[in-house]
């Protein structure tokens, strides 16, 4: 359902009103991202998942992984759980109006190569053959011999690389100014990789554990999503004492507290635990998808 916008709304999202007053009130109290984190770690057996990587990559889709999994396990989850997509801007609550989701990417995989952030947008009835393609379209796009020009983000970057010391730090704080109030250009707030949904990154590749990620207080995410390499451990056969070897994957996820109360987020992290458990359901649309309050 499309919301008409009205007066308060941002580009972005649009203001929620009826919400209680504790929620109204905690941005004021706890008036930073950093101030208000919440972090989570947890270790989840994905022999489900691994078991649907090898369908996925038979039916074609040869790069297929553990982040789209994911990826789309937490768009699901969005759409049953819409909270978790809320933003707050200049000490107000908003419901984001897409899902936008960001990744630093190299754009060759050797030590010296850049990072560049990419960021794409779903939509909450997204399966994960559609998570797979916007992926690999963005990211043939920005890396190697493929890549078929400079990312918005990338520009962005470099003409603020320009500005002089001084006058950098003056235009940062005047776009923050503009932010609070709402006012930057939805364009600028499209590239930027410090608005969106949530950040994902992933430590498998360097085969370290995930970390916990702070939020930035610049911008409005409100979640950051970190996962490690997979690991084998060994664990009762289920029913029985024998032992048996199984994959496991740690992830963390680090939180913004004000967007919802820790009921709802629990309850959005069970929902996408269990998601993960049965990642089939990822190859049709969701049935229903909820709206957020008004």
């Amino acid at each position: 359902m499309k919301h008409k916008r009205k007066f308060g709304d941002r580009r972005d999202g649009r203001r929620l009103r009826t919400l209680s007053p504790l929620s109204m009130v905690s941005p004021y109290i706890m008036k930073t991202r950093a101030g208000a984190q919440n972090k989570v770690h947890y270790t989840l057996d994905i022999s489900n998942v691994e078991e649907y990587i090898r369908k996925k990559r038979a039916e074609g889709l040869k790069s297929f992984g553990v982040l789209h999994v994911l990826v789309a396990a937490y768009i699901r989850t969005v759409a049953t759980r819409p909270a978790i997509n809320r933003f707050i801007s200049g000490q107000k609550i908003y419901a984001r109006n897409n899902i936008e989701t960001i990744m630093a990417i190299k754009t060759d995989m050797t030590l010296e190569s850049p990072d560049t952030m990419i960021k794409l947008i779903f939509q909450p009835d997204a399966t994960a053959d559609e998570v797979y393609h916007a992926f690999q379209k963005e990211i043939k796009a920005n890396r190697g011999e493929g890549a078929t020009e400079e990312s918005a983000f990338d520009k962005t970057a470099r003409i603020l690389r320009y500005i002089p010391g001084l006058l950098l730090k003056l235009t940062v704080s005047i776009l923050s100014f503009l932010d609070y109030f709402g006012l930057l250009p939805r364009f600028l707030t499209t590239v930027s990789p410090f608005h969106g949904s949530m950040v994902i990154t992933s430590m498998g590749s360097l085969g370290i554990p995930p970390i916990y990620h702070h939020l930035y207080d610049f911008g409005n995410i409100p979640i950051f999503f970190a996962y490690g390499a997979k690991k084998k451990m060994i664990v009762p056969r289920r029913g029985t004492c024998e032992p048996e070897y199984k994959k496991f994957l740690d992830f963390t996820v680090t939180t913004d507290e004000r967007i919802c109360d820790g009921y709802y987020f629990a309850s959005a992290l069970k929902l996408l635990c269990n998601t993960l458990e049965h990642p089939d359901v990822l190859d049709a649309p969701p049935v229903e998808v909820i709206e957020d309050i008004e």
